[in-house]
């Protein structure tokens, strides 16, 4: 990867993926591909890391793919390459959804295809009056990708959804706002401020059960009562794994006090 497409930051057990190639609007190469897929995969394994931010450099958040970069050299395909039911877009779409820490999307500007689709497979997201979305695909004869059939039309329903595919027009800050895109609707110099205020509310609390709560949310919005239940119960006995931060959770309760957190 080239080291610039992505830059890293760690602060306060929050880790800030800034897509940086401002002069395409961060349209997303094959070494930025490689590189967030690198760095949400750390970010997993790395337990001082509670809550992940993505943003964009210079005045977009993500274009989509890079459709300037001229022909691609051809490659014999592999049998992996033949076996794979995935593709660039959906190995995206399973980075970011499939990671089990909170992830924050502060849209600093256009999000436009895959770069809609990645913001869309945050948790939630930030946004400002800079912040655009389109869906663009149906315009490059194409059908969603990334996820974003998926992800849509859960986030803002299927009317919408299709509304904002099938005419593939651009939706500002305030009506994403008031459909449900942006969850966090600030002046633009607060944006990354906004950002890291809530990935701090989310940073105060036991680690272990924020992780599990994420898997608990995802895998109940796909079942009947019955088994989200069950799925509920079964993962109570995970987060009461951290002996150290149940106790601190009690006695931080019986003192008065805020609790401190190590995911022990």
């Amino acid at each position: 990867m080239s080291e610039d497409v992505l830059l890293i930051e760690k602060t306060d057990n929050v880790a800030i993926l800034t897509l940086n190639r401002p002069e395409k609007l961060n349209a997303l190469s094959g070494d930025l591909q490689n590189g967030y897929r690198e760095a949400l995969a750390e970010a997993r394994d790395d337990d001082d890391v509670r809550v992940v931010i993505v943003t964009g450099a210079g005045r977009g958040f993500c274009s989509g793919a890079d459709l300037t970069g001229g022909p691609r050299e051809k490659v014999v395909p592999t049998q992996n390459d033949h076996l794979d039911d995935f593709g660039w877009v959906g190995r995206q779409a399973t980075s970011f959804y499939g990671l089990d820490k909170p992830i924050i999307a502060a849209v600093n500007g256009v999000a436009a295809g895959a770069g809609m689709s990645m913001a869309l497979a945050c948790d939630m997201r930030v946004g400002s009056e800079k912040t655009r979305f389109k869906t663009v695909f149906i315009e490059r004869n194409l059908s969603p990708d990334s996820g974003m059939s998926f992800f849509l039309p859960r986030i803002v329903g299927y009317s919408r959804a299709a509304d904002l595919i099938f005419t593939s027009r651009a939706v500002d800050a305030e009506e994403a706002y008031r459909i449900g895109l942006i969850d966090r609707l600030v002046d633009h110099d607060n944006l990354m401020d906004c950002a890291l205020e809530v990935a701090g509310q989310m940073c105060q609390w036991p680690p272990l059960a924020m992780r599990v709560s994420k898997r608990v949310l995802q895998h109940n919005a796909e079942v009947e009562l019955e088994p989200a239940l069950r799925y509920e119960l079964t993962s109570l006995s995970v987060g009461r794994k951290a002996v150290n931060d149940a106790k601190e959770s009690r006695l931080a309760f019986l003192e008065k006090r805020k609790p401190v957190y190590t995911g022990t």
